[in-house]
């Protein structure tokens, strides 16, 4: 989606306008049959509420539409503009118009609250419909370009800000929604590499040669049984301090997920594609980190594999050993997302010796059950690190809510013949996986694990996003960046 910015509604546009409209507050100007149509069909102005209809405009009939956004003085102010705009691109993405104007001109918004609704507008207009070739015209996305009329000074400053964040959301997307024979571990670097470099990154690459020296045997043991090679991916931004030790942010990057030899039921195994879902976040996060420019260090870390059962897959019952030393009984083999995890949370420690740990990843059911598809669940050993997640979470409308650790739960992954056993009892189940990570986080390292398995895709559109990836992670990542770790 392309924004331009101009400085009236263009004269003679047959295009479509669009104007904001608080709640309870139709603007006294408009031509009496939009009011009284709006009336008619109540329209209130509520968030997200939109009404169209056609008005005499530059010597043409053009489409006028309505958006609401709300009380003036909500708490969720920005979120509500968000809505507003996104609702005018939902209205148009396959109407047939390539360009729609919003006139921000008589709404009286900031600078920052003008950006907003230009970021709700790009979001919602994100599809990927490469695959896609016998759509029907009336199903194909035609909106080309959102035209902003009467922005505040300042707006096109705060939205190169917002459009850094808007293309890592949309990389994650991207990386969510292909299919697993073309992004799988190789790939998604390749994918990611030259977005990285363009914007600053610097970008590291670990082989599976590399990982067996280094004694990553839990995630190896993840991958062997694909013939696609395990990477580790490691993405760095140098903005801060130097010198400053850096934050780390950890992804799982599961590319397909079969289960391995603990087979998944095979109605609905083609979502397993998004187990990648964390390691999609963390790229996403790091492209809008470095495409702003912002003033912190920070490293990710991706790690890469596919879970195949082939005959050189690990078994259940199978002892391994991680980068850290400890052991680990594979009981399930679909409770793989931890193992991967644990090789990258060491490996990050030993290399960079963060300052703080945030891992993201598709990792249980279990947390579907608790939270369902509202919030994903965040675990920590650090109540101000989980509470500036949660503060970035409510601010960003990624939104996290926090669940229990604690040594009765930990005892649960206790196994008789190694260190620990890879999955506790049936109940519990995400407790169970982030007490199992927490056993590789060095003392005194503030670490929190963000379970993001019911979030990274949706079966219906949002409020800003359409069916399917969300790019869940980008934003309350991006935000926790923006509130804790720049200034």
């Amino acid at each position: 989606m392309q924004i331009e910015f101009v400085t009236a509604p263009l004269a003679a546009s047959t295009s479509p306008l669009a104007l904001l409209v608080q709640q309870d507050k139709l603007p006294t100007g408009l031509d009496p049959v939009v009011t009284a149509a709006a009336i008619a069909s109540r329209f209130t102005g509520k968030v997200g509420q939109l009404h169209e209809s056609f008005v005499a405009h530059g010597g043409a009939v053009v489409r006028m539409a309505l958006a609401g956004t709300g009380e003036a003085k909500a708490k969720d102010r920005l979120a509500a503009l968000e809505r507003a705009g996104a609702a005018i691109t939902a209205k148009y993405i396959a109407s047939g118009e390539s360009r729609v104007t919003i006139d921000l001109g008589a709404a009286g918004l900031s600078a920052q609250e003008a950006a907003a609704v230009v970021l709700g507008a790009r979001l919602r207009g994100w599809r990927y419909d490469k695959y896609r070739t016998k759509l029907p015209s009336d199903q194909q996305a035609s909106l080309k370009t959102i035209c902003v009329a009467g922005a505040p000074d300042g707006t096109e400053a705060a939205w190169q800000v917002e459009a850094a964040l808007a293309d890592g959301v949309e990389l994650t997307r991207e990386l969510v929604t292909e299919p697993a024979n073309i992004i799988y571990p190789e790939s998604f670097i390749e994918r990611v590499r030259p977005r990285a470099e363009a914007v600053g990154l610097k970008v590291r690459v670990l082989d599976d040669a590399d990982m067996a020296k280094l004694g990553m045997g839990a995630l190896l043991g993840v991958a062997q049984g694909s013939v696609r090679p395990a990477r580790l991916l490691v993405l760095e931004w140098n903005g801060g301090k130097p010198g400053e030790k850096p934050s780390a942010f950890v992804g799982k990057g599961v590319t397909f997920d079969t289960g391995g030899i603990s087979l998944k039921p095979p109605a609905g195994m083609e979502d397993m594609k998004w187990d990648m879902g964390g390691a999609g976040a963390v790229a996403g996060a790091m492209l809008a980190i470095a495409g702003r420019k912002a003033k912190a260090n920070v490293v990710a870390v991706c790690g890469l594999v596919e879970n195949m059962p082939d005959g050189n897959a690990q078994r259940p019952g199978d002892v391994v050993t991680s980068m850290s030393g400890q052991t680990i009984e594979v009981i399930n083999t679909d409770a793989e997302g931890r193992l991967v995890l644990c090789d990258c949370v060491t490996w990050v420690q030993q290399e960079y010796q963060p300052t703080r740990i945030v891992d993201l990843a598709t990792l249980t059911g279990a947390i579907i059950i608790s939270l369902g598809h509202e919030q994903a669940g965040i675990f920590s050993n650090d109540d101000a690190l989980a509470g500036q997640l949660i503060a970035a979470g409510d601010a960003s409308g990624d939104k996290l809510w926090r669940m229990p650790l604690g040594a009765a739960f930990d005892k649960l992954i206790d196994s008789p013949i190694a260190d620990m056993k890879n999955v506790g009892p049936r109940e519990g189940g995400s407790i169970t996986a982030a007490q199992f990570i927490q056993r590789f986080v060095d003392k005194g390292t503030p670490w929190a694990h963000l379970d993001i398995a019911g979030m990274a895709w949706s079966a219906k559109p949002g409020a800003t996003w359409d069916k399917g990836a969300t790019g869940y992670g980008v934003r309350v990542l991006d935000r926790f960046v923006r509130d804790n770790l720049e200034g």
